[in-house]
């Protein structure tokens, strides 16, 4: 997928992104600040948080893996977002992304990727965040996701044993905090 970074506005993924963590902004307040990529103006409409996930049930979402640098900010390299693993279920596609030495998207990683890069948000190329859990609940299979709905990026979430034809997994090579 080398070849597919290449470009500066290449929606395939990014060189690296900036990410902003949850101790500096909420996802609740980044969300309705997402744009799609392509024209501004008529038809952009601001991303929402689908209404499955409640009041206050983003904060419930946490990295699965210790790796997340600490801080407000730290840089995610090497970013894809995963359409390989279109319709391959999020548990199946987390171990090839980890056998091959990568990381799933936490849920501030794919706010910031849709953020910095609009275009990475495409019509049946969208991705799971499968890097974040809700660690309140134990067993819980939701693995939050970005994707389009009504013009508009949305953050929602589907269960870990579920593919779906048009969401991949998103990941990153590292975290440099």
């Amino acid at each position: 997928m080398a070849d597919a970074l290449e470009g500066e506005d290449s929606p395939a993924g990014a060189p690296f992104v900036l990410v902003l963590t949850r101790e500096l902004v909420a996802p609740e307040s980044t969300v309705p600040l997402l744009r799609l990529g392509g024209p501004t103006g008529q038809g952009q409409r601001p991303g929402q948080v689908d209404r499955n996930h409640g009041g206050g049930d983003l904060a419930n979402y946490h990295p699965v893996e210790d790796s997340v640098p600490p801080g407000a900010a730290y840089l995610l390299v090497d970013v894809e977002r995963g359409e390989e693993f279109c319709n391959v279920r999020p548990e199946d596609a987390t171990a090839t992304i980890r056998s091959r030495g990568r990381t799933p998207l936490t849920i501030d990683e794919g706010i910031a990727l849709a953020t910095q890069v609009p275009q990475v948000l495409e019509k049946n190329k969208c991705f799971m965040l499968a890097g974040s859990r809700r660690s309140s609940l134990p067993g819980d299979r939701r693995v939050p996701a970005l994707w389009i709905s009504e013009r508009a990026p949305k953050l929602g979430w589907c269960w870990d044993g579920n593919p779906h034809t048009w969401l991949g997994t998103a990941s990153a090579g590292r975290r440099t905090g």
